[in-house]
Order: structure tokens, then sequence, then C-alpha cells
């Protein structure tokens, strides 16, 4: 059943010249079919040099298949299931990012791409995990207000040593992992180093070895020294991570990093959004304008050296 549902979709795909694009939070069978495996940041970067396809199948959560919209507006961006949402994203409509820049006049906005795209469009300039130090750190002294992710925030002030303004925000998934259950785990594999995603608490964050983007432990793994890991994020990862470093063993943290709505693409609804074109997610024209200016600067000063 499934090598005859993945040769369909290798048909598909070539017969409507489209490229595959999956987050390293999806299963397991969608990572492999994919054309490329990334974080947020990579599949953003991906998606604005993409040339030789007409489709994008955007195998992730629709803030991400939003970007590859907005960065791609001659192209058919494709989601298997539009139902696989961000919480952390809806926790932040554009209107109330008006009223909060409207209580701090002259402060920049920050926006963490796991954000629709009309809070996008009221944002100064978008960041990712791996590169939120940066971003804020190159808007100087200003005061910055951050949204939706309270922790990766935190995460920020720490490392510049400064404040920011947070929005109250969080995902689920990372906050569901608490500093107790990293000690239990180490007790249980003393020799084994920790990593957790910038996303989970900062009391979390402080029992960690390593706290990194998805991206960041992809390369952390292709260059340690260190043979056994726990691993703080979602689960997903842990395919990518084994792929890249088989001679490593890493562990998951807690079966609760479990985000649902990654788990939400199958094979199935791959090979019908491949036949059916459906469903295409579209961004409007003012809306995709004003995102892409705080798209195009994030991609700017993370390319500059």
């Amino acid at each position: 059943m499934e090598e005859n549902l993945l040769a369909d979709i290798e048909r598909l795909r070539r017969e409507r010249r489209a490229v595959i694009l999956a987050h390293t939070y999806q299963p397991p069978e969608i990572q492999d079919l994919a054309d490329f495996v990334d974080d947020s940041y990579g599949l953003s970067v991906k998606a604005s040099q993409v040339a030789d396809a007409d489709i994008i199948v955007f195998c992730g959560v629709q803030f991400m298949a939003e970007t590859a919209a907005i960065l791609n507006p001659g192209r058919q961006v494709l989601m298997p299931d539009p139902e696989a949402g961000c919480p952390m994203a809806d926790m932040i409509t554009a209107e109330q990012l008006r009223q909060f820049k409207a209580e701090h006049p002259g402060a920049l906005t920050v926006c963490y791409v796991n954000s629709t795209a009309e809070v996008k469009a009221e944002s100064d300039i978008c960041c990712t995990s791996s590169n939120a130090v940066k971003i804020v750190r190159s808007l100087g002294d200003a005061e910055v207000l951050f949204v939706p992710d309270q922790h990766l925030g935190r995460f920020v002030e720490k490392q510049l040593g400064r404040r920011l303004v947070l929005w109250d925000g969080f995902c689920p998934v990372h906050y569901a992992l608490g500093p107790e259950t990293i000690r239990k785990m180490k007790q249980r594999h003393p020799d084994a180093k920790v990593m957790v995603h910038p996303e989970t608490r900062p009391e979390t964050q402080d029992a960690a070895d390593f706290i990194l983007s998805t991206g960041q432990m992809l390369d952390l793994a292709k260059t340690t020294s260190h043979r056994k890991f726990l691993v703080g994020t979602e689960e997903g990862i842990l395919h990518t991570l084994r792929k890249v470093a088989p001679h490593i063993e890493f562990i998951h943290a807690s079966e609760f990093l479990r985000c649902p709505t990654m788990k939400k693409t199958t094979l199935i609804n791959v090979k019908a959004c491949l036949e059916t074109g459906q469903t295409r997610i579209t961004v409007p024209a003012e809306v995709a304008a004003k995102a892409k200016i705080a798209i195009d600067k994030m991609l700017q000063v993370s390319a500059a050296k």
C-alpha cells in the first residue's frame, strides 16, 4: 500500500512539476519523500529560492505555507491538510498587535515566523528561533516588541542582556516540557547531553546543555563529539537527527512533545493534493506585500555577516 502511494506521489510530482517541502516535525514517511527537509528558517530560504517548480507542496502548518505563498506569488502553494494550524500563531491577531503597538509608540515589532500573514504584515521584521538573537541585535537600542512567543523572547533577552516587551504567547507542546522531566531523564542517562528548543520555558532551558533551534540541533549533531543526547523538542526531529548522525544515540526527553497538527500530513493527503490541487494557500495581495517586507528584512539581516 505504502509503496503504491509513494510511486503515485513520485509520478504526480514529475507530472505537475512540484517540489515538496517538509518541516523537521513532520512524520518520518513525509520527511523521506520530501525534496527538502529543514526548520522554519531553512524552509523560508528554500521557498524564496525555488526556481524550477510550478507547485510547492508544503508539509507543515499553515503559517509556513503562507510564507511560501508570499515569497512565491507566481506559484501554487498547496497544503495536504489545511486544518494543520499553529496554536501559538492563533494567540495573537493583527488587531491585537495594532493595539499592542499603540501602547508602545515608536517601538519596533519583531514577529516570530510562527504567526499569521496578517500579523507579519503589521510587523517591522520577522525572525525564526535560529536567527532571533541576530535580528533583535540588528535593531540597536530601539524598544522592541516581541510577538508572539514569550519564551523565545526571554531567551533573546538573556543572550543580549536587554529587556524586550513580550507578548504572552507560547507553544503548548514545548511548554509541556518542565525542568523536573529533564532532571529525571538525566538521572536515567547521566552520560547524555541535553538539547532543548528556545520555545521551552526558561527554567527548562536552564536545565539543558544546549538551547537550539531545530536547524541548529541538526548542525550540532553533524559536528559534535558527544555520542548521546536527550532531545527536548517535537518528536519528528528524532528521525532527522538519526539520519544525519546515525552514530549518535538520540533519546526523546518526553512523550508529550508531540504536535498533533504537524502529524496531520499523510501520504494519502499528499497524493490527494497533487491530484486535485487542493488546498491552495493564498494571501491577500495587500497583506502579502506588507508581510513580504518583514520577511525580506529578516532574510537580508540573516544573510549579512
